[in-house]
């Protein structure tokens, strides 16, 4: 299985700088809950067949799903072994989708960061399908369009040349992705919302609107499965809910 190295993962947070005029959040839903497609409160001592570890570094303790980055560094091919890239600790969760609402409980033990990611699989314009995703720090939430931004061929492209091309690939992260400031604290649990509707992506906290972008890779119409990633050492979560959605009317 061909996967992004860390670097990709992560870039995000390191290039895209707190925009000076940040999108307004709606104070209200912007999606409509349709039909319940799952939910898993990680009771059991494994996980269903529904689940696939892309990395695999994630088991079920005391009724949460942990996560833990064991791929920290790159480490050099040698002695007849393959070159390891760092990666984040990464679970993939095949529910289709088109609009929807995730919801899912967090909780940083030592993890920088905690996300939930929609991909493609089938998508060749973008690398490993990687559509969109949310992701939250201890200091920030961030919302990307990672189809047409951070993982797009044409921005693959362009680094193929990073000097020659260097505005232009930090236009591509500028215009592809939103960061906003927030605080939370690690060892306690807290509600993370997920709502996607047509090209846009909004994220509450606790019930706290937190984030909100609106991009076409948030578009993509065949979302085929939905991702928890964890960077930096270990994350949890409990009870995640995955519904259609519909937009909510004004």
């Amino acid at each position: 299985m061909h996967l992004r190295p860390f670097f990709i993962f992560s870039c995000l947070i390191t290039s895209a700088a707190f925009a000076a005029d940040l999108p307004s959040i709606p104070a209200e839903s912007i999606a409509k809950k349709k039909d319940l497609l799952f939910s898993d409160d990680f009771h059991e001592t494994e996980l269903g067949k529904i689940w696939h570890q892309a990395v695999p570094s994630f088991a079920i303790e005391n009724g949460a799903l942990k996560g833990t980055q064991v791929r920290d560094k790159d480490i050099p091919a040698a002695d007849g072994k393959p070159e390891v890239k760092a990666h984040a600790a990464v679970e993939s969760l095949v529910v289709p989708t088109k609009d929807s609402v995730v919801e899912v409980k967090i909780r940083f033990d030592d993890a920088a960061l905690m996300d939930v990611e929609f991909d493609d699989r089938n998508f060749t314009g973008s690398h490993y399908g990687h559509l969109c995703r949310a992701q939250v720090r201890l200091d920030k939430v961030v919302i990307a369009d990672e189809r047409d931004g951070s993982q797009s061929n044409a921005l693959i492209e362009l680094k193929k040349d990073p000097t020659q091309n260097k505005d232009a690939i930090n236009k591509v992260y500028a215009t592809h992705s939103v960061t906003f400031p927030n605080k939370l604290e690690a060892g306690k649990w807290y509600t993370v919302v997920v709502e996607t509707v047509g090209e846009a992506m909004r994220v509450t906290i606790d019930g706290k609107p937190v984030a909100y972008f609106k991009s076409p890779g948030i578009g993509h119409a065949t979302k085929s499965q939905i991702e928890l990633g964890v960077v930096g050492k270990s994350g949890l979560f409990q009870d995640i809910k995955v519904w259609n959605a519909e937009p909510a009317t004004p």
